[in-house]
């Protein structure tokens, strides 16, 4: 049985209130890494980390972290290091949706979601990575989504920066390879949270129909993995693209 002990370690999790990032969160902690939650709610933020501080006995703590703003990213990291102290490990969970046809989508709804989605993944890890360059370790797994590689309708915005992260960990991963971090992207497929939750029952069955192993992932089979990818069982792994799709893909 693999054992993953991540004690010494701190991890950044962006958008780790709740679903799909909070399970991530917790894998981590269980590892014994220090934890830091972060969402656009600090008080929610700091609710989910005495969450898992109680349940794992490690540490963790909660910052306000907004992807939507360069500044506001660069004042929540300079606080989260003075507080906590340089990031070993970062995963790039957070992002938002604004879905619509195409034909109905406006410039605005376009550019809010890469700013959140890309740009703000852009600027959150360039700051991080400066204190791994110096501890010559990190570890940087980024959150993508099969609508990335499948398409879907109504999502030409997010399908579009979740494609793009693709390469972005590719370039990133040989950009950062003799520095010994490794920069790794794991794509969830129909995993059950509060957005998928919410879809009308057609359209769930639907996607039931294609998943060979016919059921919804869980928030826990996307942290499972990211958790691995953190470990020293993955060391010689980077710049890699790992499904969690149940087969659909």
């Amino acid at each position: 049985m693999l054992c993953i002990d991540l004690s010494g370690k701190k991890a950044l999790v962006s958008g780790s209130t709740r679903g799909i990032g909070k399970a991530i969160a917790l894998y981590l902690a269980r590892a014994g890494a220090d934890v830091i939650v972060t969402g656009r709610d600090k008080n929610r933020a700091q609710d989910v980390a005495q969450e898992i501080e109680k349940e794992t006995g490690t540490k963790a703590f909660g910052f306000e972290l907004k992807l939507d703003n360069p500044e506001a990213i660069k004042e929540s990291y300079d606080e989260i290091e003075r507080e906590v102290g340089p990031v070993d490990i970062l995963v790039n969970n957070a992002g938002i949706t604004k879905d619509k046809l195409f034909l109905r989508m406006s410039l605005e709804d376009w550019e809010e979601v890469l700013r959140v989605n890309l740009t703000g993944t852009f600027v959150l890890t360039s700051l991080v990575v400066k204190g791994m360059i110096k501890k010559r370790f990190g570890r940087i797994i980024n959150i993508s989504s099969v609508v990335g590689f499948t398409g879907n309708v109504g999502q030409v915005n997010y399908s579009s920066t979740k494609a793009a992260l693709v390469g972005f960990t590719k370039s990133l991963a040989k950009e950062l390879a003799n520095r010994n971090i490794t920069v790794n992207l794991v794509a969830p497929g129909f995993i059950k949270t509060d957005m998928t939750q919410n879809l009308p029952e057609d359209l769930k069955e639907s996607y039931l129909k294609n998943i060979p192993l016919g059921r919804f992932g869980e928030p826990e089979d996307v942290a499972g993995v990211v958790a691995f990818l953190c470990s020293p069982y993955a060391d010689y792994i980077t710049g890699q693209v790992i499904h969690v799709n149940g087969g659909m893909y």
